[in-house]
C-alpha cells in the first residue's frame, strides 16, 4: 500500500508519498509517470492540499443497501448521481464555511472516494480496476434544505457545491481492496457512521465501468461512492468533522456556522 499526496512546501504546489511522517517528494505526473527524488519534507512542515486536482466530483445516491432499506426505497437499476462543481473541493485540514446566502440544515455524509488514474471511456467492469488509481475519505456537505425547496426542480447540484462542500483527502491510498474497508465519521467526538464498503448496491469496479457510458472519467477525478446510516446535521456553532478508513487515513475539517 502506497499514500499519496499533494503538498504546500516553501510556496511551491508538490506531491509525494507518506511514510511515518515523512513526505518523499516526486516530479512528474503522480498518474502517469512519478519520478522519485532525494528530496524529503516533514508532514508538520507541509500545508495539505487536495491529493489530486479533479475536474469533477461524481456524488452517487442510493447506493447502499442498509441506507435504502431505511429510507424505503428501492436498490436502483443504475447508478444515480450529480457532480459537485470544482470550486467546491477542500482539502483535509481546511475549514468549511456555512454560506451567507442560507440558513438551513447543512449535514455531513461520510463517503469512499474512488480516484481515477487514466482516461476512462466506455469501459468493462473487468477494465475498470485498471482505471482507478487509489480511493481517498470524502466528506460530501450538503445544504439539505435546498434538495426540495422547489418540488418543480431538485436542486442536488446547488446544495452541494457551495465552497469547501466537497472535502476529500489527506491522500490516495493504493494496493488496497476496497471491499475489506469500513466508513468512520465523527462528529465533535462522537461515532455517528461505521459501515462497510461490501454493503455498496455499485461497487467501485461495476460504479467505474458504468459511469464511463456516461461520461469521460479523467486522471485524477474523485467519485464519491455514496454513504450509509447515520449521516446528520452539524448543529454546534464549530464543528469538526473526521472522516476516517483503515489504510486511508483521517479527513478532518472544521465546520464553522
Amino acid at each position: 500500500m502506497t499514500q499519496w499526496l499533494r503538498f504546500e512546501h516553501n510556496g511551491r504546489l508538490q506531491f509525494g508519498t507518506l511514510q511515518d511522517g515523512i513526505i518523499h517528494v516526486y516530479q512528474g505526473d503522480m498518474f502517469t509517470g512519478a519520478i522519485p527524488t532525494d528530496n524529503n519534507v516533514r508532514l508538520s512542515d507541509a500545508r495539505v492540499r487536495t491529493p489530486s486536482d479533479a475536474s469533477k466530483m461524481v456524488c452517487l445516491w442510493n447506493n447502499f443497501h442498509q441506507l435504502a432499506a431505511k429510507l424505503g426505497t428501492p436498490p436502483p437499476d443504475e447508478p444515480l448521481y450529480l457532480l459537485k462543481a470544482p470550486s467546491a473541493f477542500a482539502a483535509h485540514g481546511d475549514t468549511i464555511h456555512r454560506p451567507k446566502s442560507y440558513d438551513g440544515k447543512v449535514i455531513y455524509e461520510g463517503e469512499l472516494g474512488i480516484v481515477i488514474g487514466r482516461r476512462c471511456s466506455y469501459v468493462s467492469e473487468t477494465e475498470a480496476p485498471d482505471h482507478i488509481f487509489g480511493y481517498s475519505c470524502v466528506n460530501d456537505v450538503t445544504a439539505v434544505d435546498l434538495i426540495n425547496k422547489t418540488p418543480a426542480f431538485p436542486q442536488w447540484t446547488r446544495a452541494k457545491s457551495f465552497d469547501g462542500f466537497g472535502a476529500f483527502g489527506p491522500v490516495i491510498a493504493t494496493g488496497l481492496d476496497p471491499l475489506t474497508l469500513r466508513v468512520r465519521t465523527v462528529l465533535n467526538g462522537q461515532e455517528r457512521q461505521n459501515y462497510s464498503a461490501t454493503d455498496m448496491i455499485f461497487p467501485p469496479a461495476r460504479l467505474v465501468s458504468l459511469l464511463s457510458q456516461d461520461m469521460m472519467l479523467m486522471p485524477g477525478d474523485i467519485i464519491a461512492c455514496g454513504t450509509s446510516i447515520g449521516v446528520g446535521a452539524m448543529k454546534d456553532p464549530t464543528n469538526t468533522v473526521d472522516v476516517s478508513i483503515e489504510g486511508v487515513g483521517t479527513l478532518s475539517n472544521i465546520f464553522v456556522q
